[in-house]
C-alpha cells in the first residue's frame, strides 16, 4: 500500500472524536480531570457543563489578523459567546497586519502584563511568540493556540481545525480529480511563517510525492499572498502568466481562494484551470454557482472559536492541565480527549459544491 494511503490508515483513529459531529466520546468526571483515564461522564454532567466552571474569568482572543478576515472574526464571535454565557470577560486584540509577529507578541505581552486568566492566539509563526507565551505561562495564564501553532512547549492546548492528513488528502484528491490527474498545479498560500499553511503545504507535498495516482502531478510553485485580498489576486494573474500550462490551483486560506475565485471568475481562465481551497461559504457561493469553482471546505470558524474558549476555560477552571488523554467538556456538553502534544481536533470540515452550498451561512 502506497505511503499517502498509509498515511489515512493511520489516522483513521486520530478523528474518531470530532467536535462538531461528536456524539460519543470518552471523558471525565468533575473530581478527576486530572487523570489519563477518563471516564464516561454522567448524562447530569452532560447536561450542566456551566455549573461546573470558574466564573468572572477574563479570557483574551489574539487573533493573526485583527479586522477584514471574515473567517477569524467568526472565529472571534463564537469565543466572545462562549466566554459571556461563562459569567466572564471577553477581550480581543491584535495587529491588523498577518505578518506583524512582533507586534502579535507585544499584544501577548500586554495581556501579560494585565493578569488576564487565558490567552488564545492563533499564531502568526511558531517560533516569534514562544518568548512571550512562555512569559504569560510563567505567570499561571492559560495559553492555548487555536487555527495555527506554536511549538507545543509554547502553550497549553492546541485546537487544530482538522485533522492535517485527512484535510490535505481532501484537497489535493479534489483537484486532481478536476485535473484527470494531470498537469501543473500551484498552491497559493497565505504568509511565509503561517504555521497551520506550511503544516498543510508540507502535507499536501507528501501526498503528491508518495501517492502513485499522482504522478503525472507537477506542483510548480507555491505562493504567498499574505492574507490579503489585493495581493493574492494579482498573484493569481502572475502564477497564470508565469505559467501557461497551469491546470489547477490549491489555495488553503479563505482570503486566498475568494482573491483567486474572483480573478478567475473575470478571466478567460474561468472553466479552464481548476481551483479548490478553504473557502467559506458565503464568500464562496457566487463562484460555485457561476462555475468558477467545483468544490472548497472548510469547518465553521465560529464552532473553532467556541471550542477555543471552551479550552481555555477548562485549564483556568483546573479540569484539565493540557495532557494527552486528559478529557473535557465541550461547548454542548460533549466531552472530547487531548491527543499528543495537547491538541484537539475541531473535527472533519464540510465539502460545499453547488449540491449543498446554500444550506450554511458564514
Amino acid at each position: 500500500m502506497y505511503k499517502a494511503m498509509s498515511r489515512r490508515a493511520g489516522t483513521a483513529l486520530a478523528v474518531v472524536v470530532p467536535l462538531t459531529l461528536l456524539a460519543t466520546a470518552c471523558g471525565i468526571s468533575n473530581d478527576d480531570a486530572g487523570s489519563s483515564e477518563p471516564t464516561n461522564p454522567t448524562t447530569a454532567e452532560r447536561s450542566y457543563p456551566l455549573n461546573h466552571m470558574k466564573k468572572g474569568m477574563t479570557i483574551a482572543f489574539v487573533p493573526k489578523q485583527l479586522g477584514g478576515n471574515l473567517y477569524l472574526e467568526a472565529a472571534s464571535k463564537g469565543g466572545k459567546g462562549v466566554v459571556e454565557k461563562l459569567a466572564s470577560t471577553f477581550k480581543e486584540v491584535g495587529t491588523t497586519d498577518s505578518t506583524d509577529t512582533s507586534g502579535q507578541a507585544e499584544y501577548i505581552d500586554q495581556l501579560t502584563n494585565e493578569g488576564v486568566d487565558a490567552i488564545a492566539v492563533s499564531a502568526q509563526d511558531p517560533e516569534a511568540l514562544c518568548s512571550a507565551l512562555k512569559r504569560a505561562m510563567d505567570k499561571g495564564i492559560a495559553v492555548i493556540t487555536y487555527d495555527s501553532d506554536t511549538r507545543p512547549e509554547c502553550r497549553n492546548v492546541f485546537v487544530s481545525p482538522a485533522d492535517t492528513d485527512e484535510l490535505t488528502f481532501k484537497l489535493v484528491q479534489s483537484l486532481a480529480e478536476q485535473i484527470d490527474y494531470k498537469g501543473d498545479i500551484a498552491i497559493l498560500s497565505a504568509s511565509r511563517n503561517a504555521t497551520n499553511q506550511n503544516t498543510w503545504i508540507r502535507s499536501m507535498k507528501e501526498d503528491l510525492a508518495t501517492d502513485p495516482r499522482y504522478t503525472h502531478i507537477n506542483l510548480v510553485t507555491v505562493a504567498y499572498g499574505d492574507d490579503k485580498d489585493n495581493e493574492s489576486y494579482q498573484l493569481t494573474g502572475s502564477l497564470l502568466k508565469q505559467y501557461p500550462n497551469l491546470k489547477g490551483i490549491i489555495s488553503p486560506t479563505t482570503i486566498g481562494v475568494k482573491a483567486a475565485a474572483r480573478y478567475l471568475s473575470g478571466s478567460p481562465y474561468k472553466g479552464k484551470v481548476r481551483l479548490t481551497g478553504l473557502g467559506t461559504p458565503n464568500d464562496m457561493r457566487p463562484y460555485v454557482k457561476d462555475g468558477t469553482v467545483q468544490s472548497v471546505e472548510l469547518w465553521d470558524p465560529t464552532e473553532l472559536g467556541k471550542l477555543a474558549a471552551w479550552t481555555a476555560a477548562s485549564l483556568v477552571s483546573k479540569k484539565i492541565t493540557g495532557r494527552e488523554g486528559q478529557a473535557f467538556r465541550a461547548t454542548g456538553g460533549e466531552f472530547v480527549t487531548l491527543k499528543t502534544n495537547g491538541v484537539v481536533n475541531l473535527g472533519e470540515p464540510t465539502v460545499f459544491t453547488i449540491k449543498n452550498i446554500d444550506q450554511y451561512n458564514f
